[in-house]
């Protein structure tokens, strides 16, 4: 049926099918993910916006409510650079409606182009070359053929060889693409899209929710991607909100403490995403901006060594409880999920977002006493799964049980994520801090030497009943305030000058340690 105007509903179906068609590419687009650091996870980052997009966004009677419900889901669950320069492409078309009139070919010609300048605003040095120009070529396309031609799916199908023109193009525009023979992962992914918006219109037909999963496998070579290309670690993104956001401002003030930056959203929302090496600086910035809603921050080292520069066939994983210098887990390419830690009423990731030389002098201002938090179990499942698909085999020391449901979290993902092929290990150190530290260099030292897999998880297992710490307070005044000690105690002792000390028992309770 020729569809010479855009309503809500085929509107929302068509991203519905473009998002889908994305999802269906991940493996393919993080393959070819060179540009602009080799890490691996642009398809991963497009699908996180993507089933963002399939969960959250609602028709509406008005293609101009649709739409922005389909851009606030879009800017809600954006990552990585291509998927919030897409958000804030979405949300520019969103700005670029003026009224609530079904979209005619020349009010989407006029909307889509419109929304052009809205991605580049949002990046402090755009690249051309990359997604932008394929976002641009494609509008331009559409804005010189609305009026030849004679319906949406026409319209549609023109522009579409465009987008895989330019996107063809961009090998030869960056060099690190050209030296890869891949294009830019990026854009691929918002051709993915346009691929599936397109072939809804043309077919009414639209995937349902139990083929999300279904992923398009290739089998093609691609090269080798080099760890030195990584200047800034941490690829920091953060989602806030306020009444008066200056996206300027921001962009001002976190420039100098990365690269990559991209700044996308309103007055009331902003997605902000950079390559820094100080993701703890960013998130004391951005907190004085808005509200801090959503936060992440990825090591890319430690994710392009997994993918392309494994030094072990065994992966050792723990969490941030246990204390060991970072020079250690960088030689021994050891995986730490960062635990949440609630202050003030945002939450930061343990030793990331949140470190030492920020949280103590915090912590004497601070009028409510910060928590921990375990991560979610959504969380876990990504973290190992991430580490699952460039590891056969999984050794994973945690926290002890009795004190945090982290080692719950990892065995319920396991059982999740169990495949043919693969072993994966929890062992619940019974420790804390620098003695499950220790448990876990001991593993990465046996796993270092060439140890058997079993040997190693039996060997740990073993070692962890001779493993003991003890922990000389010189002050009750935090365990007081955390609770740990009642207040009577904490008086009581202060006045001789108690000064107590905390072990854990067989079981990995912490106490107060006995002779």
């Amino acid at each position: 049926m020729s569809i010479q105007c855009l309503n809500s509903e085929n509107l929302y179906y068509s991203f519905l099918s473009g998002a889908q068609e994305v999802i269906r590419n991940k493996r393919i687009l993080n393959e070819i993910n060179v540009f602009p650091v080799s890490d691996g996870d642009t398809g991963s980052n497009l699908a996180s916006t993507m089933i963002s997009i399939i969960e959250e966004a609602k028709i509406f009677s008005t293609v101009k409510e649709t739409m922005n419900s389909i851009a606030d889901a879009a800017l809600n669950g954006a990552r990585g650079n291509s998927g919030i320069i897409i958000a804030q492409y979405i949300n520019g078309i969103f700005m670029s409606i003026h009224n609530d009139d079904n979209l005619t070919m020349n009010s989407f010609a006029d909307m889509v182009k419109d929304a052009v300048p809205h991605a580049y605003q949002a990046i402090t040095n755009p690249v051309e070359g990359t997604i932008i120009t394929v976002i641009k070529d494609w509008a331009d396309a559409i804005d010189r053929h609305k009026n030849d031609s004679e319906d949406f799916q026409s319209l549609l199908s023109t522009s579409m060889g465009h987008a895989e023109k330019s996107l063809h193009d961009t090998t030869m525009q960056l060099k690190v693409l050209q030296d890869s023979n891949v294009v830019d992962s990026g854009a691929k992914g918002f051709v993915c899209f346009l691929q599936g918006f397109t072939n809804f219109l043309k077919t009414g037909s639209f995937v349902t929710d139990r083929d999300l999963n279904q992923e398009i496998i290739s089998f093609a070579e691609y090269p080798d991607h080099n760890q030195e290309d990584i200047h800034e670690r941490y690829c920091t993104e953060a989602l806030i909100s306020g009444t008066d956001i200056d996206l300027e401002d921001i962009k001002r003030q976190l420039s100098p403490l990365g690269d990559s930056l991209i700044v996308a959203g309103n007055k009331g929302k902003a997605k902000i995403h950079i390559h820094t090496n100080s993701p703890e600086m960013i998130f004391q910035t951005l907190k004085e901006m808005g509200t801090i809603i959503q936060q992440k921050a990825d090591d890319m080292v430690r994710q392009n060594e997994s993918a392309y520069q494994r030094k072990y066939t065994t992966a050792l994983v723990t969490d941030s409880i246990a204390d060991l210098p970072k020079d250690y887990m960088d030689r021994f390419q050891i995986h730490m999920l960062p635990l949440n830690l609630v202050f003030e009423n945002t939450t930061y990731l343990d030793k990331v977002t949140m470190t030492p030389e920020i949280f103590y002098p915090l912590l004497d201002k601070a009028e409510e006493y910060p928590t921990s938090a375990q991560p979610s179990p959504r969380e876990v499942e990504k973290f190992l799964g991430t580490v699952l698909t460039h590891y056969d085999e999984v050794i994973v020391i945690t926290v002890s049980a009795e004190q945090s449901g982290t080692n719950s979290l990892f065995n319920k993902a396991v059982e999740k994520l169990a495949q043919a092929g693969k072993k994966i290990t929890v062992i619940n150190s019974k420790q804390n801090s620098l003695a499950e530290g220790l448990l876990v260099l001991r593993a990465a030292e046996l796993i270092e030497e060439g140890i058997p897999y079993e040997e190693v998880v039996e060997t740990i297992e073993s070692l962890r009943v001779n493993t003991e710490i003890l922990v000389s307070v010189n002050t009750l005044k935090y365990m007081v305030r955390s609770g740990r000690v009642s207040k009577v105690t904490g008086f009581a002792g202060s006045l001789v000058n108690l000064k107590p000390v905390i072990t854990n028992d067989p079981n990995g309770k912490g106490g107060i340690a006995t002779m």
